[in-house]
């Protein structure tokens, strides 16, 4: 029989880890220009050996020697001149003072009115989302107890794009909920029947792959940004851009019960009709179109809306609304594949109005909680420029605006002063090895993005001097191997920073893509490939569009050794549609 008893072994083993320098300098090399000063700001603010090198502000060990010098020379005044100043007990004001601590047992009516100033709870703002608005007018309406708490779980289920994702058995608590993936399939599949009937989405999804930089208040075509003029001589190439708009002040909102599942499923309080009225309920508010579980009804509700405002102020659109919710409700899928000869003979139509009717659906939002869901102000500031100098290309760091760090010397000489004792000693001498390590690691990112970027305009020229179209495959890896670093080293490097071009302004990043089988035995990026790709279909007959073969065979043509399936798979990522839903029966 074995005894359980606590016994001793020891064990020699290697283990790699990393130290808190190397820590700080991996963190260092990730940050871009304005987490950089955000994070040199809290540096500042933790360890008072840090201080600023900057012209206009006073470092502290000139001021303690200004001070120095001052008490030096009041001390040298000579007893006349202190006997002319003046008294300084004269200077005290003593009828304030009885004033605030005496009552004298009345008060005017000046004294008495108090200023009422507003709160500074006002002037605080947060970006309005759907779901405050839904809450907000769900506030306003009468309903039963249980038909409430349904809404709020109804609202609470809403992805961002104003879509119902969990079904009814979920929000019973009858199964538990699905995986995240399962819900983002669903916002996919509703984005791509959208594309296909030709509808516009407010806004491009997360997982869209885009082919423009990023620059969206830059002319390509020019080095100027569209932005009030700096006062250093390159402020032009890192003016700040905004893609987003500015937050909006709200009323303060109830928070939403959503059904989580945490080990159990919670029990509601509330039946399947109560969960039915107030989906009905949530689907009555702005805007129209929310809380519908797919594409159809979605549109349905919100032809159904146009078709009550016709009611109330009639606009001679009728006919136009009636044909449209016909063909939504029970043709959308001829719709996405271009049949619009059938939809005319099913509906008795003729082919003038399916058309101005279609034109009427595509004016409809796909996506209504997007209007309200408005995305956080993101500022971009390219962190390098390639600027051409002559016929070299030069690539100049925009650290003007990032602090300059430095040594406070009045802490150094704490470290040899006598007086003081062990533990102050200690503490002065970790706080100079923690700065000393931070200012060495911001050089050393410096050094580590301005390798990086030198090998990126070597390998890139002709897209810098021509455009887009001359972009060249390279890989991380072989970025890295020619600088002598890990990958992992270039891909931080390389992380959420951008760089000013005469192209626009791109993400670091952007350069880097794979390369396929091109002319001449060389290579061709993908992303050219891609927009290849795009530009054949873009040109297409839509009559008789082209199909995934024919596009292989005239890349193939061109030199660019390709499989159907990989222009299949090109075409799905850029969200194209089939050739069967892209043809146009005339």
């Amino acid at each position: 029989m074995v005894l359980l008893q606590p016994k001793l072994h020891l064990k020699v083993s290697q283990r790699q880890i990393l130290t808190p320098g190397l820590v700080q300098m991996v963190s260092v090399l990730a940050l871009n220009k304005l987490e950089l000063k955000d994070m040199i700001k809290e540096e500042m603010g933790e360890n008072p050996v840090l201080e600023e090198l900057e012209d206009s502000v006073p470092l502290i060990d000139d001021v303690g020697r200004r001070e120095e010098e001052r008490e030096r020379a009041s001390a040298e005044e000579t007893p006349a001149a202190a006997a002319d100043q003046k008294d300084p007990f004269e200077e005290i004001d003593f009828g304030s003072f009885f004033k605030d601590y005496l009552d004298p047992g009345y008060r005017s009516q000046g004294e008495m009115e108090e200023i009422e100033r507003p709160s500074f709870e006002n002037f605080l703002s947060k970006p309005s989302t759907l779901t405050d608005h839904l809450v907000w007018q769900l506030g306003s309406i009468s309903t039963r107890p249980p038909v409430r708490e349904a809404a709020e779980v109804v609202i609470g289920n809403l992805n961002e794009d104003g879509y119902l994702i969990a079904s009814d058995e979920e929000l019973l608590g009858i199964v538990p909920p699905v995986s995240p993936e399962v819900d983002a399939a669903k916002s996919e599949s509703v984005f791509k029947e959208a594309a296909a009937i030709g509808i516009a989405s407010a806004a491009v999804p997360s997982g869209e792959i885009a082919d423009e930089p990023a620059s969206a208040s830059l002319d390509p075509a020019s080095d100027e940004w569209e932005a009030p003029a700096a006062s250093t001589p390159n402020a032009a190439a890192f003016a700040p851009a905004m893609d987003a708009a500015p937050p909006q002040a709200v009323p303060p909102v109830a928070e939403p019960v959503a059904v989580k599942s945490n080990g159990h499923l919670p029990v509601p309080r509330f039946s399947a009709d109560d969960l039915h009225e107030a989906i009905e309920v949530v689907r009555q508010l702005d805007p129209p179109g929310v809380a519908c579980r797919d594409l159809r009804e979605c549109l349905l509700y919100q032809l159904r809306y146009h078709q009550a405002q016709l009611g109330k102020n009639g606009n001679g659109t009728a006919q136009v609304l009636a044909d449209a919710v016909a063909i939504v409700d029970q043709h959308l899928r001829a719709v996405q594949n271009k049949l619009l000869k059938e939809i005319s003979r099913a509906i008795s139509r003729p082919p003038e109005a399916i058309e101005a009717a279609l034109n009427y659906v595509r004016t409809l939002d796909p996506r209504p909680g997007l209007q309200y869901n408005k995305i956080q102000a993101r500022l971009i500031e390219p962190d390098v420029a390639f600027v051409k100098h002559g016929d070299e290309w030069l690539v100049m760091m925009n650290d003007d605006d990032v602090p300059t760090l430095r040594l406070n010397p009045a802490y150094k000489r704490l470290l040899t002063k006598d007086g003081n004792d062990r533990d102050t000693r200690n503490y002065v001498k970790e706080r100079f090895k923690s700065a000393m390590q931070l200012i060495k690691n911001i050089e050393q990112r410096k050094q580590t993005i301005l390798k990086v970027c030198y090998t990126i305009v070597t390998r890139q020229r002709d897209f810098l001097e021509k455009g887009i179209d001359e972009l060249k495959p390279m890989m991380i890896k072989e970025v890295a191997e020619e600088i002598g670093v890990h990958p992992s080293t270039v891909s931080r490097a390389v992380s959420s920073k951008y760089a000013h071009t005469p192209q626009g302004v791109f993400e670091l990043r952007y350069f880097f893509s794979e390369s396929v089988n091109g002319p001449e035995g060389g290579g061709t990026s993908l992303l050219i490939l891609k927009r290849r790709v795009k530009k054949l279909i873009e040109d297409e007959d839509p009559s008789k569009p082209l199909t995934d073969e024919q596009i292989t065979r005239i890349l193939q043509s061109q030199g660019i050794q390709v499989t159907r399936r990989t222009v299949a798979k090109y075409r799905e990522d850029m969200r194209i549609p089939s050739t069967h839903q892209r043809r146009v029966k005339k």
